[in-house]
This record gives C-alpha cells, sequence and structure tokens, in this order.
C-alpha cells in the first residue's frame, strides 16, 4: 500500500506542476518604485521636448513639392 501510495503522490506532484505552468497569473509584473520615478522623468521630458518643438515635428511631415 505504501509504494501505491508514493507514486501516486509523485504522479500527482508532476501533474500539478504542468498545470501550474500552464495556467499563469494575469497579475502585472512588479515595477519598482526607483523605476516607476525615472519612467514617470522621462515620460515628462519626451512630453517638454514635444512642446518646445511642435514646428519642427509639423515640418518634417509635409511632403516636399
Amino acid at each position: 500500500m505504501n509504494r501505491k501510495k508514493k507514486i501516486n503522490e509523485a504522479l500527482k506532484k508532476r501533474q500539478k506542476k504542468t498545470n501550474a505552468k500552464l495556467h499563469r497569473s494575469n497579475k502585472p509584473r512588479y515595477i519598482s518604485k526607483a523605476d516607476r520615478a525615472k519612467m514617470e522623468a522621462e515620460a515628462q521630458q519626451a512630453e517638454q521636448a514635444q512642446d518646445v518643438n511642435p514646428t519642427e515635428s509639423a515640418e518634417g511631415e509635409q511632403p516636399a513639392e
């Protein structure tokens, strides 16, 4: 009886592992506070760059005649 129980436990354990790999969490990846601050600073710099040079980007979009 012990041998059967041991084998069944091993098989169940392996099956649980494979099921766990198939069903991943939908939870978003953790981003540290420092990384969030850095990303926010980069976004602000990008906005400022767009505000400073809006005519340059508009000129580049017009077709040359």
